[in-house]
Parts: structure tokens; sequence; C-alpha cells
């Protein structure tokens, strides 16, 4: 029996997403849990999977169009379900083509036609041919604005290929960028001979050049800016005697299929340290304090997007190189945008570390909603004094950024010192 495919809500906090691709063709079939469509998010692409087996009857919505939650996006039919009259499913349904809630992304295309009112509609998929290398694109008349209007995927296709989209020949309405011009400027550069970079644009002070925001980016600066201004910091600093961490860690890297990082043993040490000190392991809520009982725990990934933060869920019942592997796969699929957004929520607390650029100490901002973040700078070697005698010593430095409102200073006192002893007495981490 036909049904109709809407747009799920792929995270907490979303009103509308980003179909960014379908995985399915019109009148193909498709198992259980298989994956229908690529939903793109703020943070994440996000697979959307079939709950039961069935076939494409009709895609309602192209691909780069921004939807709202809960608005049809596809009609759905039965495994080997044929429909005559597509168009009086439709209508019986009470969904259509036309009117699915396609809204262009508002940084690239009005939503309207200025003058008129009236929506602009995305064309269907046409035919294009490849330009040759001795075909130069015809001129582009300037949107009345001086703007490039372009939709949402062909900026982004535009963006990794490295071809500014102003210099794109867009064959949309108002000379609106699509996919397909997209793919015919990367087809025509790969035909044609390798041209001197275009200057940068002046400007009174030198020259300069803009990078458009991404939405991970734009999102991670929304919350920074709201957690730095509602949440109070106070900032705890410690150094860490490392010798016996990295021996640990050495140790268990020697011959093992999944190396061991040094900030594996850290994420490892923050969870036990919860467990000792669940005061700490807590977020503030406007009605109550909430007190988590399993540790998990973010990690802070650096990707071309931006900076993403997914939790490794229950981290002190998982064996050091298990760990190791998750905040691994976790990393990866950060940086190619695949996780899901329940890998992206939950934890009430943050590790970010910058050691491997040689970043001696610093003081980060905290995630919202958690209670704190650790940053963890770079082992290095310094003079230290052990028995009264000054002696070369490989040390570590720390700084807890700590949410005042729902952890008092002597509690992240308390839960900081256990957390040294767990790093500089290592062993204690694999009981």
């Amino acid at each position: 029996m036909p049904r109709v495919m809407r747009m799920p809500g792929v995270s907490a906090d979303a009103t509308a997403a980003v179909l960014a691709e379908w995985l399915v063709a019109e009148d193909a079939e498709f198992a259980a849990a298989e994956a229908l469509a690529t939903v793109e998010t703020d943070k994440a692409l996000v697979d959307v999977e079939a709950d039961a087996a069935g076939v494409v009857l009709k895609t309602l919505v192209p691909p780069g169009a921004q939807v709202d939650v809960g608005a049809p996006i596809a009609v759905l039919g039965s495994p080997g379900e044929q429909v005559d009259d597509l168009d009086a499913l439709l209508r019986e349904l009470g969904v259509a083509e036309a009117s699915a809630p396609v809204v262009p992304d508002r940084r690239d295309v009005p939503d309207t036609d200025p003058g008129s009112g009236s929506p602009v509609p995305e064309p269907g998929p046409v035919t294009t041919p490849t330009p040759t290398p001795d075909q130069t694109p015809a001129p582009v008349p300037p949107a009345p604005n001086g703007r490039v209007f372009a939709s949402p995927l062909a900026r982004k296709m535009a963006r990794e290929a490295g071809i500014p989209v102003e210099e794109i020949d867009g064959t949309g309405p108002r000379h609106r960028v699509l996919r397909r011009d997209v793919e015919a400027a990367i087809a025509h550069r790969s035909a044609s001979p390798p041209e001197t970079a275009a200057p940068l644009r002046p400007d009174v002070g030198g020259a300069y050049e803009e990078v458009p925001h991404t939405r991970a980016r734009r999102l991670t600066a929304d919350r920074l800016v709201a957690s730095k201004q509602q949440a109070p910091h106070f900032y705890l600093r410690t150094t860490v005697r490392a010798e016996r961490l990295l021996a640990l860690r050495e140790e268990l890297n020697d011959g093992a299929e999944v190396r061991v990082s040094v900030n594996d043993l850290v994420v490892r040490a923050v969870a036990v340290a919860h467990r000792r000190v669940p005061e700490l392991n807590v977020t503030w809520t406007s009605e109550a304090v909430r007190v988590h009982r399993a540790a998990d725990v973010a990690v802070a990934v650096a990707t071309e997007h931006g900076l993403l933060t997914p939790v490794v869920r229950d981290v002190g019942s998982l064996p050091i190189t298990t760990l190791a592997a998750v905040v691994r796969d976790l990393a990866d699929r950060a940086r190619q945008r695949r996780l899901k957004q329940a890998e992206l929520e939950g934890g009430s607390i943050t590790v970010t570390n910058l050691g491997m650029y040689g970043v001696e100490e610093f003081a980060a901002i905290i995630n919202p909603p958690h209670a704190a973040i650790l940053a963890v700078g770079a082992v290095r070697e310094e003079p230290v004094v052990e028995d009264g005698a000054v002696v070369a010593g490989k040390v570590m430095t720390l700084t807890l950024s700590v949410d005042h409102r729902p952890v008092d200073g002597v509690v992240a006192a308390r839960w900081l010192a256990v957390l040294t002893e767990l790093l500089e007495r290592p062993v204690r981490l694999l009981a």
C-alpha cells in the first residue's frame, strides 16, 4: 500500500534539513534498514533508513533542497507494487511534487522572485552538453543586486572543486547555478589548460578573499558565544608528570593492531575520574542539576567543515584498545561527515587536545550543555625537582574549564586531583 515518506527530525532542535542525495532511484526496490536518502544537518550527513522493504514510487524533493521536518519527500510502496495513475495517487495522498516545501538556503537564493512574490521553482533535470576545450562559456547577466544565485548543493560542490561559483554559468531561473552547471564547469576545467589564479580582490588594507561559513561553523560559533555569555567559566590548571603514561602507551602499542594514543588514555582517565567524583559528571538545566550515571565523553575533532565533538558512550566499560578503535572511527567519520546525529549529542565533558601541534597549554570554551571541558597540551621535556635534585622530566599541562552553575570550585579541584593521580599512575586505568 502506498505511503508517504516524510523528512525525519534528525536532531533534537532541527526544524528543517537539506536533502543532500537520493540513494535509491524511483521505481527501484529497497530492503528494510537500507539507506534511502542522505540528509544534511548542521554537523553531519545522516542516512535515512527504511523501516520496511518496499519500492520508491515517486520522489517529491530534488537533491539540494531544504525541507521542513515532517514535510513529504517521497511516496513509497510495498515490494513489487506499481501504480498506473501516479498523479491520482498523489492527489489521494494529499501530496504533490510541486507542493513539496522546497526552501532554498536563504544565503543563496530568495524564496520569491523580486517584484512578483511568486516562488522560484527548481527545474527538473535536463541534459547539458559537456563543453569542449575550445568552447568558452557565455557571459552571465548579473543578478539585480550583484549576487550570484546558486542552490546549496551547487555551492557545496563548487567549493569542494575549488571553483568560484561566480565563474559558473547558471542555467536555472534568473541564471541560478545548479548541480549540472557545476558538473559542466568541472568537466570544462579538466579539459582546459591550467590558468593563472585570479588575483585577490583589492581592499584598503590589502588583498583578501571571503570564505563562506559552513553550516557547522555557524552553529559552533552560535553555541560557543552562548556558552561564554550564559555559563560562568572558571579555570583550573595543573601539570602532570607523563613518563609512566608514555611508557604504558609504548607497551600497549608493542605489536598491537590497534594503537593507543595519549589522548585515548586521557579520555579513559576522565571517565574513571567521573566515577570517583560524580559531582562533575553533571549538566545544568533550568529546573535541576542532572547527574549522569554513565561517563559519556565527547572528543573534539577538527574537520574542514568546523569543529565536531562526537561522544564516546560509557567510556569506563570499554577496554582501552576498544576505546582507541571507537575514538578513531568517530574521528574518521567526523571528517567524512558521516556521523549520526545521536553520536553528536549527550555527555557532560569534552576532551580537546592540541598537543600534536606543539601547544603547551590553552583554555577552551565549554561545549554546551556540558559542565566542563579539558584542554590537553603537549608532552614536553622540562627540568623538574625530584628528591631535592633537578632532573629532566616529561610533563603535560591540563586546563579544566568549568561551568560554575552546577559545579563548585572544590568539586572541580578534587576531580582534577584524581585525574592527575590517574595519569601519573596510569596502570590503574587498565583495571
